[in-house]
């Protein structure tokens, strides 16, 4: 599986699992020249979620000792960026903004595996 098949399939997985908790999707790859969101949803207490997701296929092992995590591909710069993009998105489209609940950063984490995959949803995540 290349990297553009793993992360539609994270991409995917992730939009369900949302759906599964009670989320509408808004809109997916919101793209500005500079970078994208993967999944903008509203979370079932209308908070407007900014989601970014990273999918690593069976997690890269070091050694024994040293295993990467689909979550250690966010890094601050991209944090600062997606953080940027999210800024813009609520500011041209403060419609979809509920006043009293606002918007947040979430990360959704994949790991595909030929067993099992697993998701972890990090919510409010900021620098």
């Amino acid at each position: 599986m290349n990297k553009l098949e793993t992360g539609n399939k994270g991409e995917d997985l992730a939009c369900k699992y949302l759906k599964e908790k009670g989320y509408r999707i808004i809109e997916r790859n919101f793209r500005l020249p500079w970078g994208e969101i993967d999944i903008i949803a509203k979370a079932p207490n209308k908070t407007v979620a900014f989601v970014e997701v990273k999918t690593m296929y069976n997690n890269s092992c070091i050694g024994s000792e040293i295993c990467l995590m689909p979550e250690d591909q966010l890094s601050d710069s991209k944090l600062r960026k997606f953080k940027r993009i999210a800024e813009e998105y609520a500011n041209e489209f403060p419609v979809i903004i509920d006043d009293a609940a606002g918007w947040r950063l979430d990360l959704i984490a994949i790991s595909l595996n030929d067993k099992k995959n697993s998701i972890r949803h990090y919510e409010n995540i900021d620098l």
